[in-house]
């Protein structure tokens, strides 16, 4: 996908399957583009895409009744009341009138809106205007809803109750979903499939399991007890004595050495020596945030030498 200046998109073949599928990447990676053209509102300079079976340039309008799109930007009618909101867009997507009212309601409530469903949009806060985007993607049951950064904005309780709701629509009702974002651990606690763009490019793609498996090494939590000051640190000390290489994040240490049974064997030694407690102890596995890091670099190494018009993508 090309625009006068900038290539948004480019050799990017995927295939999304059905469930929770996580589209990640940086502001400018191409992930608007990417759904822009999904939806049939940008027509692709080259190659060909199908969504649903259909091709969005020839069947856009058909297209768009099948699919809930929840837009990252806040465009929602500030008079307008929300179940009204909500109710108009179901009839847009085709429902009849009676339906599409006790579908409103039914969408509003099952995001947590019931009892401020008759509330207009423009006294609700950042979290409820984020749940009525969601409330009136799914109202008209589409098989596909589309969420560009349904999170942003929100607070941590907000953010885990938004995305308890995007696994419950999937789960129960079957609906699949292509969630946008750049929070990673949102992305790595829900989704069953990931898709990551860099600069316009596919970096990585495959499931959860294929993408953050083990890695090797091991992953320990301490618990930092009062009557034992600076046991964290201490343990640490222990560790990188024994020649394991160590990471730490907080309360949690990431050691890599020659065998994962020695590393066990030094943590339990090193802690027990200190009067620590361990919270939860583990293979290391690898998060996405290892594998963007790991797979950006080398799409930056392998591909051309950066020219004087190479600019980003949107």
């Amino acid at each position: 996908m090309e625009f006068p200046s900038t290539r948004a998109l480019a050799g990017l073949d995927l295939a999304v399957p059905p469930g929770v599928t996580g589209l990640v990447g940086a502001n400018g990676a191409g992930k608007t583009t990417l759904i822009s053209l999904m939806l049939g509102l940008l027509r692709p300079t080259g190659g060909a895409i199908s969504v649903l079976g259909l091709d969005p340039t020839k069947n856009g309008p058909e297209l768009r009744a099948r699919i809930g799109y929840g837009p990252e930007r806040n465009v929602l009618p500030e008079d307008l009341r929300a179940y009204d909101f909500v109710r108009h867009l179901a009839e847009v997507k085709g429902l009849p009138r009676d339906e599409a009212r006790t579908r409103a309601s039914d969408s509003l409530y099952l995001v947590g809106l019931g009892e401020e469903r008759f509330r207009a949009l423009g006294t609700m806060s950042t979290g409820q205007r984020q749940r009525v985007k969601l409330a009136q993607a799914i109202a008209a049951d589409p098989a596909l809803v589309v969420l560009d950064e349904p999170t942003d904005g929100l607070d941590p309780v907000q953010r885990d109750e938004m995305l308890n709701t995007i696994v419950d629509i999937n789960r129960t009702f079957g609906i699949d979903v292509l969630l946008s974002s750049h929070v990673l651990e949102e992305v790595e606690r829900i989704c069953d499939h990931v898709v990551a763009l860099e600069a316009g490019r596919l970096v990585a793609q495959g499931t959860m399991t294929e993408l953050a498996g083990a890695t090797g090494g091991v992953t320990v939590e301490l618990v930092d007890i009062s009557d034992v000051p600076g046991s964290i640190d201490q343990v640490e000390e222990r560790l990188v004595a024994t020649g394991a290489s160590v990471r730490r994040i907080g309360p949690i240490l990431e050691l890599a050495g020659p065998s994962d049974d020695e590393l066990f064997d030094a943590v339990t030694v090193a802690v027990a020596d200190v009067g620590g407690r361990i919270r939860k102890l583990g293979a290391r596995r690898r998060t996405l945030d290892d594998v963007f890091a790991a797979d950006v670099v080398s799409v930056e190494y392998a591909g051309r030498a950066p020219s004087t018009n190479d600019e980003r993508d949107r």
